[in-house]
């Protein structure tokens, strides 16, 4: 019998990244990956053309029997606008066009929720070990260019992923720099999201707002760093683990706190149990300031309710290609080789 392939992209506001599968296992075998930056393409049609003409790809492209995208934006009748670039993707449109026998669109989360239940151990940091309950409903949330979220809940024999938008919910300060921020933040928004502060452009602007506020200068090293660089978030957050930058330093840390308490609310909305996973581009790679202890100290400082959310565990997931991982996972049920 002729071996199947599987389809995969993870679309965010800054990358693309593809891949190619080998049908069949518990985790489909990335045979091909290659990870493509927004900036460069006018839409997502060429980037996936492009992919399908590489080799090995170009070889087994009459054996793709689905492809799934997962895409960070809301997703109705197989269709989005990502929310964090100017892209609308129809996965009906793009079928036909690629000439492709299936082409599914799922929400970034609803991927990443896919992906977690098939992870290693060695793949997941643990910040807090709780006491996980059997088959109780499961949180992940995660920061990159957006805030992304989605709900696990045990349905039959497994899980089943909910998408979610609360990355969007209103950012809620819990002390008096928190209050500040936001009034910084309105004035250039009038309505503050979580996203807007919890993401790469939201740590970024909590490092303007510190420096606006008189909280510090940039270093000159930091400053000239910047000037070759056009990921200004990841080299604040760099400078900051390497302790290069007492600025970028406060607003790392500003930026993990909120992060906790979000965590957290989303936690007390959703009562994982289950577990609570921490997902997106930013996490793995502060994974060292987050298990310093400040992003758990803000994820269980609620009150009267402390006590429970003590009892769930919280994970980092350190694999960066969860998301892509979820999405051949969703294209192997689509062809009938899910296991």
């Amino acid at each position: 019998m002729r071996r199947r392939y599987l389809l995969a992209a993870d679309v965010g506001g800054t990358k693309v990244a593809l891949a190619l599968a080998a049908a069949g296992g518990a985790r489909p075998e990335i045979v091909a990956h290659h990870v493509y930056a927004c900036r460069e393409f006018s839409s997502l049609q060429p980037i996936i053309a492009d992919f399908l003409q590489q080799p090995p790809v170009a070889g087994h492209r009459g054996a793709i029997a689905a492809a799934c995208l997962s895409v960070a934006g809301p997703v109705a009748a197989n269709s989005v606008t990502l929310t964090n670039l100017d892209w609308k993707i129809a996965g009906n449109a793009l079928a036909a066009e690629l000439r492709l026998p299936e082409v599914r669109l799922i929400n970034d989360f609803s991927a990443a929720g896919l992906g977690i239940t098939r992870l290693a151990p060695n793949e997941l940091e643990t910040l807090q070990v709780g006491s996980p309950v059997a088959q109780a409903a499961r949180l992940i949330i995660g920061a990159g260019t957006g805030l992304g979220g989605g709900l696990l809940t045990w349905q039959d024999n497994g899980y089943a992923v909910h998408a979610s938008e609360a990355g969007h919910a209103d950012f809620a300060p819990v002390d008096e720099v928190q209050d500040k921020l936001l009034v910084y933040l309105r004035r250039s928004y009038g309505r503050v999201s979580y996203e807007r502060v919890v993401s790469g452009p939201g740590l970024m602007r909590i490092f303007s707002f510190l420096q606006e506020t008189g909280a510090g200068v940039p270093s000159r090293q930091l400053r000239d760093a910047d000037k070759t660089r056009q990921d200004t978030a990841e080299l604040i957050a760099e400078f900051a683990l390497a302790k290069l930058d007492p600025l970028a330093v406060r607003a790392l840390d500003l930026f993990v706190g909120i992060y906790g308490a979000f965590a957290g609310n989303m936690a007390l909305a959703t009562l994982a149990r289950g577990g609570v996973y921490i997902a997106g581009g930013i996490a793995p790679k502060i994974a060292p300031k987050l298990r310093e202890g400040a992003f758990m100290r803000a994820f269980t400082s609620k009150g009267r309710f402390s006590e429970v959310l003590a009892t769930m565990p919280v994970q980092v997931v350190m694999n960066p290609q969860v998301g892509l991982y979820g999405a051949l996972l969703e294209a192997a049920r689509l062809c009938g080789d899910s296991k």
